[in-house]
């Protein structure tokens, strides 16, 4: 499906204020935040992350991308207390400091050179004075506030020069953590070269007590099921090469309507008896993959880190509005567009607005559906007819 120039402006210039100032955040591993945003602020699944909203209320996980100082210039221990790390001394981020041990982590392991590729998704690019992750020391204890003192001196990674993002990805490989057992927290600060602003990530992760083999495996992301699907859905896991051209495809029709957690654990299987290239679940100490009857634990694992991957879903027509009329003709009705509505595009084609956390992207944008672009407006539509 192609679309205008003119009409591709016309989304870009529609694109809400906070959506525009918002950078981005840890992806491999999964940050904190990032990890409650992909759960649904409006459905959280983990304990963790319904205490966070609890606390400082959904529009932080919104602003997944937005943990932030904007006059930081290198002065992060000053500006940011102890015991306020996780929120970077935000307020309306103070969710995200609760101290739990049930926070979600994932286990990461070295590859044969003893080293881990980390990802950081920027949804703005700027000019880099340098990414810096911390570890905690051995000992940490998750039920304390984190604070500056519980991170090592030094950063175990620095990087002050990254090569040009790929699909608004930073990836770099770093000498993996010695010494540690149990759950941790890595914690990443990105100070831009070209204003004193820099971005701050937890992201809680998990150590073996028996070192874990190196490993083959690079996660290339979470894959996260958000809603139940109707009989005759089709979902569909495309694996992309470093080019971007179509390296694997793996559908899998629904025979009966299906609960999340298990169509997600359903295609994963089927993803793992055929795949020569990518896992799909949840590492384990021996370095295999095993898929997680979960909607949210699940992730994507290649033998290349250039790899990419998208889950496409195809609604029956007829079901979850699909025969229905829309609602609106765009642009009318444009600040009404939420989960579920329906809306004729200026092409006749009729899109339906995902549900949470994609709906809050709809408001103020033109229907347009083209998964995988790293547009955020064409990532909250569904094509229906």
């Amino acid at each position: 499906m192609q679309r205008s120039l003119a009409s591709s402006l016309v989304a870009l210039s529609l694109l809400s204020s906070s959506l525009a100032s918002a950078h981005g955040s840890m992806e491999v591993p999964l940050s904190r935040v990032y990890s409650c945003f992909k759960e649904g602020p409006e459905t959280p699944k983990s304990a963790a992350c319904k205490a966070a909203i609890q606390s400082g209320g959904t529009q932080a996980l919104y602003d997944w991308n937005g943990v932030r100082q904007g006059n930081a210039n290198g002065r992060h221990r000053e500006l940011i207390a102890d015991g306020k790390l996780c929120s970077a001394a935000n307020e309306s981020h103070r969710g995200l400091d609760l101290a739990r041990t049930d926070w979600p982590a994932t286990l990461i392991s070295p590859d044969s050179n003893n080293r881990f590729d980390f990802v950081f998704h920027a949804t703005a690019v700027h000019a880099t004075a340098y990414f810096h992750l911390y570890v905690t020391k051995e000992g940490y204890n998750p039920a304390l506030p984190l604070k500056w003192s519980d991170l090592e001196a030094s950063p175990f990674c620095t990087l002050t020069a990254p090569s040009a993002p790929q699909n608004n990805r930073y990836r770099f490989t770093c000498p993996f953590p010695q010494g540690r057992t149990g759950q941790h927290v890595v914690y990443a600060i990105w100070q831009r070269s070209d204003s004193p602003e820099a971005f701050y990530a937890c992201t809680d992760v998990k150590f073996s007590n028996t070192p874990p083999p190196p490993t083959t495996w690079k996660e290339l992301g979470a894959v996260q099921a958000r809603e139940d699907l109707a009989a005759q859905s089709k979902v569909t896991l495309r694996l992309f090469d470093s080019g971007g051209r179509d390296a694997e495809t793996h559908p899998l029709t629904l025979s009966t309507a299906t609960p999340a957690a298990t169509w997600i654990y359903q295609l994963a299987q089927q993803v793992n008896a055929t795949s020569s290239r990518v896992q799909v679940g949840e590492l384990q100490t021996n370095g295999t993959v095993r898929p997680v009857n979960s909607a949210t634990a699940n992730r994507v694992y290649s033998r290349e880190a250039s790899d990419s991957f998208q889950l496409d879903i195809e609604k029956p027509t007829g079901g979850g509005g699909g025969g229905d009329p829309a609602q609106f003709k765009y642009p009318n009705g444009i600040d009404s567009y939420v989960a579920g509505t329906l809306v004729e595009g200026t092409n006749g084609s009729i899109y339906r607005c995902k549900p949470f956390p994609y709906s809050g992207w709809c408001k103020g944008s033109a229907p347009y559906y083209a998964p995988g672009t790293g547009s955020h407006w064409s990532d909250a539509w569904e094509f229906v007819r």
